[in-house]
């Protein structure tokens, strides 16, 4: 395995020293185990309020938040005027991978993108992208959350063809009257504002011509009719509804047009990261099915000296480490376009091929754990169904693996 450099090793000691000081003894005080138990998809969910995540298990991954910010962790990725340590995008998938491959935990749980080192993209777009008063507004409010932003890309028809949506923002005067609907609003339940995009130029399929604006979701015609149930749950993905939504010109995020420029700031580093998360809990998954199948006998013999549960294993640890070298050098290639001024779109491609591989390697791990397991795998018991669960979406969020794969062949055949 690929050891991180020395600067990262020891970030990731204290890392743990300190999960281990706070976090776990927080995680096991009172009741709060039932989240993290057989239990817990139904210890987290509020069925009676359509599914959404119950309060207390929010609260209390908030307090996990507040406690890793007060010791210094939490805002590692932000600029140091930010509060944060200017972590790169080589150390955040060190961390992120490290973090996934503890295993399930209040340190680090994705399905809702928890983790006690943030992935706080929307901090750093405000940063990128607000205007002073925004930034002043909302971006300290932001990363203590006590505001939420919720990302309004998706439509009902269209997803990973972002630049045929069918929203539209129109100006009246100094404001701005959105009409259209957003799919998958993610948090928006818990969100003071949503980062709308919507059509302000320009014809159907164009890049230029979207807009991007900080919507209140108190606004009049801003609606949430309902929460889409998923395969895995709680869930917080709101569908979202705007009629007639007014908001002024100072609402508009980024420079008008170029909301494009907004978004892929938001998928690089969002894909790279959760494709080190992918990484990690698929090393997880192997681990703990190795020793599985060392210490467990049947027919007299330890179930590891039979090839069949030997060789696929063995495969899944051979694509993880070629995948880890694959993740760490995008990631350095990342920060060298941030240290130059470069656009991350020069290495989409790279970013794609660790996306789609690692969300595809982490479903394969926890299926094959499942299986190594027998049927105390397939039992909530073990985390893997859990884990299988939770990542099976990554292989359509975040751009559906096919269009990652379709942007490879672009680069690969010329076509980009």
């Amino acid at each position: 395995m690929i050891s991180p450099d020395p600067d990262v090793a020891t970030l990731l000691r204290e890392l743990d020293a300190f999960i281990d000081a706070e976090i776990v003894p927080l995680q096991a005080q009172d009741d709060n185990e039932r989240f993290f138990d057989h239990r817990r998809e139904f210890a987290r969910t509020d069925v009676e309020a359509g599914g959404l995540p119950r309060r207390e298990w929010e609260d209390l991954l908030a307090e996990a938040c507040r406690r890793s910010d007060a010791a210094g962790f939490y805002r590692f990725s932000l600029p140091e005027e930010m509060g944060g340590r200017a972590g790169t995008e080589s150390q955040m998938a060190a961390i992120r991978e490290h973090l996934a491959h503890r295993g399930l935990g209040l340190h680090n749980d994705l399905q809702n993108e928890h983790s006690v080192v943030g992935n706080l993209v929307f901090a750093h777009l405000l940063h990128l992208y607000g205007t002073p008063e925004q930034r002043a507004e909302f971006v300290e409010d932001v990363i203590t959350g006590q505001r939420g932003l919720a990302f309004g890309l998706t439509e009902p028809e269209h997803g990973s063809d972002a630049t045929w949506m069918e929203t539209t923002a129109r100006r009246d005067g100094d404001d701005w009257v959105i009409d259209g609907s957003k799919r998958w609003s993610t948090g928006v339940h818990r969100a003071s504002h949503g980062m709308v995009f919507a059509r302000t130029s320009g014809e159907p399929g164009s890049a230029r011509g979207l807009s991007a604006f900080l919507v209140p979701t108190d606004a009049p015609g801003f609606e949430v009719p309902f929460y889409w149930w998923t395969l895995n749950m709680p869930t917080d993905h709101g569908e979202v509804v705007l009629r007639d939504v007014r908001v002024p010109g100072s609402a508009l995020f980024g420079e008008e047009g170029r909301a494009l420029d907004v978004a892929q700031t938001f998928v690089h580093s969002n894909r790279i990261r959760q494709a080190a998360s992918s990484l990690g809990a698929a090393q997880y998954c192997i681990d703990r099915a190795v020793a599985h199948a060392r210490e467990r006998h049947t027919f007299g013999r330890p179930l590891a000296s039979r090839q069949a549960i030997q060789w696929p294993l063995v495969e899944l640890h051979t694509e993880a480490a070629m995948l880890r070298a694959l993740i760490r050098d995008t990631a350095a290639e990342l920060d060298e376009c941030h240290r130059e001024g470069r656009s991350e779109v020069s290495v989409g491609h790279h970013v794609s091929m660790c996306n789609f591989r690692a969300n595809r390697l982490v479903c394969d791990a926890a299926d094959r754990a499942m299986q190594v397991f027998g049927g105390l795998g397939y039992s909530r018991h073990e985390p893997f169904e859990h884990i299988y669960r939770h990542h099976r979406r990554y292989r359509i969020t975040e751009g559906a693996e096919e269009v990652q794969i379709r942007r490879v062949a672009g680069q690969l055949f010329g076509f980009l």
